[in-house]
């Protein structure tokens, strides 16, 4: 898809979800590059949980400590910092935010979503307190994604096949993570984080840090 069209998509599809909403954003500088993120008003807990841990400094310096290419790039975990964290930061860490499943928020290409636990060990999927990853997945054809809906009893909407067709994602995800937030500017430094060489645990081989997160 040529740039122009692209970035056309990506325009229509923030106003789509901004209208009638207060939009905050947040800049996240990383080793290599910052990408600018808003946060959505229909995920109240995780947003302000996110706000508290940024204005606090959780994030400063912590790596994204997994990355696969093609599916997203995840980072929160404060013991990524190069300095032993306290344990009085580890305790105030210790909680999870209820699950905040909303239909129009989506595992597209940009999506901030909550990591958290397997279902075995957590039926009521809560979010982790910190860790979060984004999305960078690939695109759909119409087959493949009525293949995903059989295979994991997804019923995508009009504008999910739109978006997974055109801008891509991971939609086997989809009300099983809460996203909370996407990428507004700087989409190419997701590119960039994805494609780097990984070692055992698809931990990059090169660290990757997130200076910090200022909020806009």
């Amino acid at each position: 898809m040529k740039k122009a069209n692209y970035l056309l998509i990506i325009n229509l599809v923030f106003m789509m979800f901004s209208c009638k909403s207060s939009v905050q954003t947040y800049t996240i500088e990383t080793t290599l590059g910052s990408m600018q993120i808003r946060l959505y008003d229909k995920t109240p807990l995780h947003k302000a949980n996110f706000e508290k841990l940024v204005a606090n400094h959780l994030y400063d310096s912590v790596t994204f400590h997994r990355v696969i290419s093609g599916f997203m790039i995840q980072t929160g975990n404060p013991a990524t910092k190069p300095n032993a964290i306290s344990d009085s930061l580890r305790n105030s860490l210790d909680y999870t935010v209820a699950a905040e499943f909303v239909p129009e928020y989506f595992h597209k290409k940009g999506a901030l979503a909550a990591a958290r636990t397997g279902d075995q060990v957590n039926p009521e999927k809560r979010s982790s307190s910190s860790q979060f990853y984004i999305v960078q997945g690939y695109t759909y054809g119409d087959d493949d994604l009525r293949q995903l809906e059989d295979q994991y009893k997804l019923r995508l909407s009009e504008t999910q096949r739109y978006v997974y067709k055109s801008i891509g994602g991971t939609p086997h995800l989809d009300q099983k993570y809460t996203v909370f937030g996407e990428v507004i500017k700087g989409m190419e430094v997701i590119d960039k984080i994805a494609s780097t060489k990984t070692g055992p645990g698809d931990v990059p081989i090169n660290e990757i840090r997130i200076l910090r997160i200022k909020k806009d």
